[in-house]
C-alpha cells in the first residue's frame, strides 16, 4: 500500500467521530408520547451497587459487555417482557425478540419511549448505544442490520436484563 493512500484513509478515519455530531443524534427508539414520558430517576451509578449483583453492575453502570452466548436470556422463547435488570422499567415485548446468532439476546424494537441513545466510538467506528431511559442503565447496542421490517437489531447484554411472564405480574419499579 502506497503511503499516501494509507494516510488519506488514515485521516478519514481521524474525521469520523467529527463529522458523526453533524448526524441526528438519536436514533428512533420508538414513538415517544409526551403524556406517557418516562420520568428519569436522580440517582447516582454507585447507588445502584448493592442492588444488582457486580456483574450486572459492570455492564449497567460501567458499560462492560458480557462474554457472548453466556446468557441464559439467549434460550429465552416464552411469552413476557424483558425489564432492565436495576430498576425495573419494561423494555422489550418477547414476541420482538429473535435468535440474531450474535451470542446476545437481540431484539426488533423495543418498548416505545423507554430507550435512550447515544454515540459510542469505544471500538473507533460509530455505534449506537442504548440505555433504560429510566436509571441511565446499559443495555447494548442497536445495528441496522436486523430483519423487516425496521432493519433494526437491538442487541443486548443478557445481565442487563431480567425476564418476566405473561402470566406473572410485572415488579414495580424500584429507585
Amino acid at each position: 500500500m502506497k503511503r499516501r493512500i494509507f494516510l488519506q484513509g488514515m485521516s478519514v478515519v481521524t474525521a469520523l467521530p467529527a463529522l458523526s455530531f453533524l448526524l441526528p443524534a438519536q436514533l428512533v427508539a420508538g414513538d415517544i408520547n409526551p403524556q406517557t414520558a418516562i420520568e428519569p430517576l436522580n440517582k447516582p451509578h454507585e447507588a445502584w451497587r448493592g442492588l444488582v449483583s457486580p456483574e450486572a453492575y459492570r455492564v449497567l453502570f460501567e458499560e462492560h459487555t458480557e462474554e457472548p452466548g453466556s446468557s441464559e436470556l439467549n434460550h429465552e422463547h416464552r411469552a413476557g417482557t424483558f425489564i432492565c435488570a436495576a430498576c425495573y422499567l419494561p423494555l422489550f415485548e418477547s414476541q420482538y425478540k429473535y435468535e440474531s446468532g450474535t451470542g446476545w439476546p437481540s431484539f426488533t424494537q423495543p418498548i416505545p419511549g423507554h430507550m435512550g441513545t447515544r454515540r459510542d466510538f469505544k471500538l473507533i467506528f460509530l455505534r449506537t448505544e442504548y440505555h433504560c431511559i429510566r436509571c441511565g442503565g446499559h443495555q447494548g447496542h442497536v445495528f441496522k442490520d436486523g430483519p423487516p421490517p425496521r432493519g433494526e437489531r437491538w442487541c443486548n447484554n443478557g445481565l442487563a436484563l431480567k425476564f418476566v411472564l405473561e402470566t406473572d405480574q410485572l415488579p414495580a419499579p424500584r429507585g
